[in-house]
């Protein structure tokens, strides 16, 4: 079943590349008490992840900030390594946007978000999508109808529904 507004977000544990190497870091510690956004893409360095959706929430960061948002992440279906280099090779670190890799989908599966595309390559992805999420509860959540398209799902959309 996929996850939808006024649903809580499941428990998962997500990878992120620190000092000491790939860490473990809890969804659920994440999200409690916070306003927080969360959204994920098919792969990182992908044509449309990279060019527009990433871009979009380093452009808009600001004006989430401004609107009490507590932390932007960025989920997709990559190791903690790729994600790292990704997030710096975007200037999505540099813009305080966190990535963290979902390695094994589990994360995504849980939230009916996966999908498979062999033709790109692509095996047990993420949906593009963008939430909103308030103290672990689902407040707003935009899908995208093609995980080609970043419409509904880009920063600018988000922050005009909010």
């Amino acid at each position: 079943m996929t996850i939808s507004q006024g649903d809580q977000l499941p428990d998962a544990t997500l990878m992120e590349l620190g000092a000491e190497g790939p860490a473990p870091v809890s969804l659920s510690d994440k999200v409690k008490g916070r306003k927080v956004v969360i959204f994920a893409v098919p792969g990182a360095y992908t044509p449309t992840c990279h060019s527009a959706h990433v871009p979009s929430f380093v452009r808009t960061k600001d004006q989430f900030d401004a609107k009490g948002v507590d932390e932007i992440i960025c989920v997709s279906v990559n190791d903690p390594f790729v994600m790292k280099s990704w997030g710096e090779a975007t200037g999505a670190a540099d813009a305080g946007i966190t990535m963290l890799g979902d390695a094994d989908s589990s994360f995504t599966k849980a939230i009916g978000m996966d999908f498979d595309a062999p033709p790109a390559g692509l095996m047990g992805r993420s949906k593009r999508y963008a939430m909103l999420v308030d103290d672990g509860k689902v407040t707003l959540f935009q899908p995208e109808e093609s995980p080609g398209m970043c419409e509904v799902s880009a920063g600018e959309a988000l922050l005009e529904n909010m």
